[in-house]
């Protein structure tokens, strides 16, 4: 017998305050995408209409932790409305456009000091896996994270390293204190490496031919 697994969404039950949004609106550039967690779904439509008087919208999405998504050229920054920093940062080193977080009314924009920081930690994993003679790489089972294809072609191309494959449905950083190895490599969600330095992601390596 399978089981299946059901993914139910829920939304938070919150209104728009349209006067305020329209203060906001005049921090923005013109040409804006919006995009959301799943959970503002209903928000971010609400605050689309209102924005849409004064902006051109280019698009609206929803992101997900491991999404990485394709805005036109047009756009000149990116509204995201939800909570956190997580998928902010992530946006805006992947698009290099300006991110500005719409929270409770709030208006925050990343700075390129958020940036920095996060590229520091990435230079420091590099420098971890370069240096470093056992690797693990990690793997998920999830849905839309399966990379083991990539992984295995990866190890068998570590040559000088010890290397070791890591399969999982949920990825949990506590448990490599377990293992003798100081550098892992990211095959799943991308956005892991902002969590530890000690992680860096597939695509940021470099391997001799």
């Amino acid at each position: 017998m399978q089981i299946k697994t059901l993914f139910i969404p829920t939304q938070k039950k919150l209104k728009a305050n349209k006067l305020k949004i329209l203060e906001i609106s005049k921090q923005l550039p013109k040409n804006i995408a919006i995009a959301y967690s799943v959970q503002f779904k209903n928000l971010a439509n609400e605050i689309k209409k209102i924005l849409s008087k004064n902006h051109n919208i280019t698009k609206t999405i929803q992101v997900l932790g491991c999404s990485n998504p394709k805005f036109q050229k047009q756009t000149q920054a990116i509204l995201l409305i939800g909570s956190g920093r997580f998928h902010a940062i992530s946006l805006a080193i992947e698009t290099n456009l300006p991110i500005y977080i719409l929270e409770k009314d709030k208006l925050n924009k990343i700075s390129n000091k958020d940036i920095q920081k996060l590229e520091k930690k990435q230079k420091v994993a590099y420098l971890k896996f370069l240096n470093a003679d056992k690797i693990g790489i990690l793997i998920s089972t999830k849905p839309g994270q399966q990379n083991l294809k990539n992984a295995i072609e990866l190890k068998k191309k570590l040559n000088d390293k010890k290397s070791y494959l890591f399969i999982a449905n949920n990825l949990n950083i506590s448990e490599f204190e377990n293992f003798d190895i100081n550098s892992w490599i990211n095959t799943a969600c991308p956005r892991m490496d902002m969590i530890d330095n000690r992680i860096i992601n597939i695509n940021k390596i470099k391997i001799k031919k």
